[in-house]
């Protein structure tokens, strides 16, 4: 999706230092305009409905009102496009999750000591992030998974324990949401599956175990060497890399450090990547919502080598741009919405039992 306009953002933070310096951010990125400010979410209201921005910036802990409780009053009242500041620590953690549950777009981790200096230092992630927010859809209907129902689950559960198959998901923007529906909806017994989910170093692993308390799968963030089993699903840490190699009948998971592939991160290309060339026709890749092209020549590649690919469609997308850029070069063999896509992973698993 290419705007023919810049996209209008409204900056909420009681600190008069940080919505300078926010300004002076946003300012800067060709595609957006900060088009005002506001001290706490009365304001905020206000200037919302004076405004019409395409996307606001909140903080978490300001006067009168904190930004999660203002954030559920919006999205009841006017769905739009928010990104959450939240802090740098276990606290935090657990609010910026809160805050995507709420319908947050994303979450940016806000330095706990020099504000200023830390927000400049991450000028040029924080103005692609509201970016990308300020494009997402927000407030779209989007029915939640239902259930998978397996036909066969004594045949899933042989493939599981045979070792040779791997799902690969990558997603980005609006993909937190997208995974919990998907996982909350599978059943046990699937082969490994392997995640990378862009996020905010430091909260991978308060999602892994969020998640881990509400799917029948195992979730947990994945560690170098160890076995990928049946029933879990693994996610990529943050800082890192996460491909898989074979050992014996299994596969294992490689974490290691890096440059960016892809500008990202851990890279959804690196993971698939490296699914391709180990296990070929005996995978299955996902790419689900998120912006940029971070996993389409991985996914290419799966495909290449026999893997099956799916993508979320355009319509259950929050930000329709991975998903997209795959469809565009050929990576994804079929489109389906949200809803669907734990049912495509069991079918997939039920055919090559």
């Amino acid at each position: 999706m290419t705007p023919d306009r810049k996209r209008r953002v409204l900056i909420v933070d009681d600190s008069v230092l940080v919505r300078q310096v926010l300004s002076a951010i946003l300012s800067g990125h060709p595609e957006l305009e900060v088009v005002g400010t506001a001290q706490d979410p009365y304001e905020a209201r206000e200037r919302i409905k004076e405004l019409d921005p395409d996307v606001l910036t909140l903080d978490v802990e300001m006067p009168r009102m904190d930004g999660l409780t203002f954030l559920g009053k919006l999205m009841k009242a006017h769905p739009m496009p928010a990104v959450m500041l939240s802090s740098l620590t276990a606290k935090g953690t657990t609010t910026a999750l809160d805050a995507l549950d709420l319908g947050a777009v994303d979450v940016i981790g806000k330095p706990t000591m020099d504000q200023a200096a830390g927000l400049k230092a991450m000028g040029a992630e924080i103005a692609e992030t509201v970016y990308a927010a300020s494009l997402a859809r927000v407030g779209a209907h989007r029915p939640p998974a239902a259930p998978a129902v397996p036909s066969a689950l004594a045949a899933l559960a042989e493939r599981a324990k045979a070792g040779r198959a791997l799902i690969a998901i990558g997603s980005s923007t609006g993909g937190t949401e997208a995974l919990r529906q998907i996982f909350e909806a599978i059943p046990e017994n699937l082969p490994p599956i392997a995640v990378v989910q862009h996020m905010l170093p430091g909260f991978t692993e308060a999602f892994a175990e969020r998640l881990n308390r509400t799917c029948r799968a195992r979730v947990k963030v994945a560690t170098d060497g160890e076995t990928l089993k049946p029933g879990s699903v693994y996610l990529a840490p943050s800082e890192a890399h996460f491909t898989v190699r074979r050992q014996g009948a299994g596969l294992l998971a490689r974490i290691q450090p890096g440059e960016r592939v892809s500008r990202h991160l851990p890279s959804v290309d690196v993971l698939f990547n490296s699914v391709a060339e180990v296990c070929g026709a005996h995978a299955l890749g996902v790419i689900l919502t998120g912006m940029g092209d971070d996993g389409a020549r991985g996914l290419l590649l799966m495909r290449q080598k026999g893997a099956r690919t799916l993508g979320q469609d355009e319509a259950t997308c929050v930000v329709y741009g991975m998903p997209r850029t795959a469809f565009m070069r050929g990576a994804v063999e079929e489109q389906a919405p949200l809803g669907a896509v734990a049912d495509h992973l069991v079918a997939w698993c039920g055919r090559e039992a």
